[in-house]
């Protein structure tokens, strides 16, 4: 399934893309009260005469995933209540922040996310975290994903991965019994299923595909992890790193095993094909096994990892993370609130409500078995996604991979051309 640059996780509708928050619909209604009645002003609510303190919270998870945390956490501490409130992601929960923010009525604590962890860390709008105890239970990558000039600004408690998820019956037609460990071996793999007369992969353009992702991340790999940074410091180039990977990519079309009309599809539909046993492979997030489980339920799956070039590949990323507003006025409440977030007992209850990989260092989640492949890579933060490592300008550079790879995918470029392009959007986005 394709990515857009969002990091949500746990219970999520695709939209074709990445994870939406499911369940959204069911509690709008509820959610969008808790934003009327609670929104927080100033930093947070006033403590109260009876010697309450009030510490106000703003999420795009919705009320009913939090609500579970927030009674255990009031429970816990009986002198602390939590106003919540919420707005679905992303745009509409990033323009509510934003828009609060400027007017000095924020939350206490809130969401802070790829989408907006550039201007919340340069602007220093949150404050940091690297010093608080709670902070030592937050995996090395979650806290690396929102570090800036040594200071930490938010804490993430899961991660994402995505990969390959497959038909177990359909694969059994091609003699499948172990995920190939090349590139080649994939493609392989595909001959067969397409000979058995079995659909064998589909994956939609709306978005950067995950075998890109994966593809791609396997050559920063090669470059010690530091790719992006090294293409906008003009030590190597799009053209330089992307080609390898794309023209690995573009083979699916190539030799015939991937339709070349998926670069009209949305993840939604490739999704509704696999839910149909229409085809044998497709990719998606951790986040979509749910959904496809639900729509198909007698459907037998497991997730493999992309075969690179280098050996298997997990397109992925640190989940949004916990921040707290740097002009809070009630700091101590807001800190004890992301301790217990960070807790074993906050973590359990949020992955139980959420069912997300999470990463503390404290809580092994108990997951799904057709998760098992990707667990261990998720939890050591071995992902990659373009969009969020990109250093600047990923909305602009998204829009325009995506262009590029839907005219590969459709025959109408090649894999030098469209890595060229995106070196020369770049050229121009930094003027």
């Amino acid at each position: 399934m394709p990515l857009s640059t969002s990091t949500h996780t746990g219970r999520s509708r695709t939209r074709g893309r990445f994870p939406r928050r499911a369940a959204v619909a069911a509690v709008a209604a509820a959610g969008l009260l808790g934003a009327l009645t609670a929104c927080g002003g100033g930093g947070g609510a006033a403590s109260g005469g009876s010697g309450t303190t009030h510490v106000s919270f703003f999420s795009w998870d919705n009320q009913q995933v939090m609500q579970p945390i927030i009674t255990a956490f009031e429970k816990a501490n009986p002198t602390i209540k939590v106003d919540f409130s919420y707005a679905p992601p992303v745009p509409q929960y990033i323009s509510t922040l934003q828009t609060r923010l400027r007017s000095g009525t924020a939350a206490d604590v809130f969401i802070i996310t790829a989408e907006n962890k550039v201007d919340l860390m340069g602007n220093k709008l949150v404050k940091d975290l690297a010093n608080e105890p709670f902070m030592s239970n937050i995996a090395d990558a979650s806290k690396a994903a929102y570090t800036k000039d040594g200071a930490v600004y938010g804490a993430a408690l899961s991660s994402w991965g995505g990969g390959i998820i497959y038909n177990k019956d359909l694969l059994a037609k091609a003699g499948f019994t172990t995920p190939p460990q090349t590139w080649d071996g994939f493609l392989g793999l595909c001959q067969k299923l397409k000979a058995a007369g079995v659909t064998p992969f589909l994956e939609g353009t709306d978005g950067i595909p995950v075998t890109v992702a994966a593809l791609v991340g396997g050559r920063n790999q090669e470059l010690g992890g530091s790719m992006d940074q090294q293409i906008w410091a003009g030590k190597t180039t799009f053209a330089q790193t992307w080609t390898e990977p794309l023209t690995m990519w573009s083979e699916l079309f190539t030799k015939g095993l991937e339709t070349r009309s998926a670069a009209a599809l949305t993840g939604d539909q490739v999704n509704a094909e696999f839910e149909k046993g229409s085809v044998a492979m497709i990719t998606t997030g951790s986040w979509g096994l749910g959904t496809i489980k639900t729509a198909a339920p007698k459907l037998k799956v497991a997730f493999m990892p992309v075969p690179g070039k280098s050996g298997p590949e997990w397109a992925g990323a640190v989940s949004p993370g916990y921040a707290i507003n740097a002009k809070t006025k009630h700091q101590a409440a807001a800190e004890k609130f992301l301790g217990f977030l960070a807790s074993k007992e906050g973590v359990s209850i949020y992955q139980k409500e959420t069912a997300s990989i999470t990463t503390t260092k404290d809580f092994q989640p108990t997951l799904d078995p057709a998760l098992s492949p990707m667990v261990p890579a998720v939890r050591a933060g071995k992902l990659y996604l373009p969009q969020v490592s990109w250093p600047t300008n990923s909305d602009a550079l998204n829009a325009e991979a995506v262009a590029q790879l839907q005219q590969l995918a459709q025959g109408n470029s090649t894999p030098a051309k469209a890595a060229a392009d995106l070196d020369a959007k770049l050229a121009s986005l930094k003027g």
